[in-house]
């Protein structure tokens, strides 16, 4: 499987689909389980799926029988799941969740919990620093922390809008700059300087309004070009960004009817896919802005998705 597209919906339903066809090539049945699908995330060699469903995060094997179940289960949290990613080689899996931890498993072990922060507000969503070193959240409370691994304590904390709650955070796979998304539809930008230099680690370059209604999801393509904003007014806006962190709308993706939810860059930064409310996921061509792919089969809203097309 060259090419891993996922989504999620509060039908309770896990799909894969060819994204090229938009045949939905695999469901996970999860008939005797209760709880909305609110994450997904696959493992950097493409082996693993992980789903934060309801206040469990369910681990499955990509390439196993379309009827297979988990893998591993893991519970601890005690409310939603709203934020799942793998770290360091497929090795541990990180969540963040609306009981305010952030907790990180030993995929090696079916129920080994490795490290557990204490957020004390709910969290929004979690990033891993490509050094592998540090965690990046942000939360209810406004504020964006920085966890450090090896220290086990938070190092830096920033609160750009106040009490504004921060919905999504994403960082440049270059590690060079940090771009969060308030509730509010604002978007703010800090260029990332070395610990060892003179200059704050995190240093505020600008913000902008990107949405005047509510902001779900922001993320930077891999190729750090462009910013995605998603929105509860249905559009994906894409947003160019120059060496200076100038950003400009590009293109406004227009398509979806409900709010869009999630979005997940191609490797290349060629592509996005987006999942909304209205049941659907989409492909666009960044080039073009145009929709070249509609994945329908969700019963309900389509709140989540993931895409891996690189190398394994």
């Amino acid at each position: 499987m060259s090419v891993i597209l996922v989504t999620g919906s509060y039908d309770h339903e896990i799909r894969f689909w060819e994204a090229w066809s938009g045949i939905c090539s695999r469901t996970i049945p999860r008939a005797a389980e209760s709880g909305q699908v609110n994450r997904l995330a696959i493992s950097p060699d493409k082996r693993l799926l992980a789903a934060a469903i309801h206040k469990k995060a369910y681990i499955y094997e990509i390439a196993a029988a379309p009827s297979a179940g988990p893998v591993a289960i893991y519970e601890g949290h005690n409310g939603n799941i709203t934020a799942v990613c793998f770290h360091s080689e497929g090795k541990w899996l990180v969540t963040g969740s609306e009981d305010g931890t952030i907790k990180i498993w030993d995929l090696r072990s079916s129920s080994h919990l490795h490290r557990n922060y204490d957020n004390e507000a709910p969290v929004n969503d979690v990033v891993v620093h490509p050094n592998q070193g540090e965690l990046i959240s942000c939360d209810q409370a406004g504020r964006i922390k920085q966890w450090d691994l090896s220290e086990n304590i938070c190092t830096h904390e920033l609160t750009p809008g106040g009490d504004t709650p921060m919905r999504s955070i994403s960082l440049a796979s270059d590690g060079s700059c940090l771009v969060a998304g308030s509730v509010k539809g604002k978007c703010y930008v800090w260029k990332i300087n070395d610990e060892r230099s003179d200059l704050p680690r995190f240093q505020a370059v600008t913000m902008f309004q990107a949405h005047t209604k509510y902001l779900t999801r922001l993320l930077l393509s891999p190729d750090v070009k462009y910013l995605a904003t998603c929105s509860a007014d249905t559009t994906v806006k894409i947003w160019s960004i120059t060496p200076n962190y100038e950003f400009k709308l590009e293109k406004t993706l227009q398509g979806h009817q409900r709010w869009v939810w999630d979005c997940a860059f191609s490797a290349d930064s060629a592509y996005l896919v987006t999942a909304s409310s209205d049941h659907t996921a989409r492909l666009w061509d960044m080039s073009t802005g145009e929709t070249v792919r509609q994945y329908n089969g969700h019963q309900k809203a389509a709140v989540c998705c993931a895409l891996h097309d690189g190398a394994g």
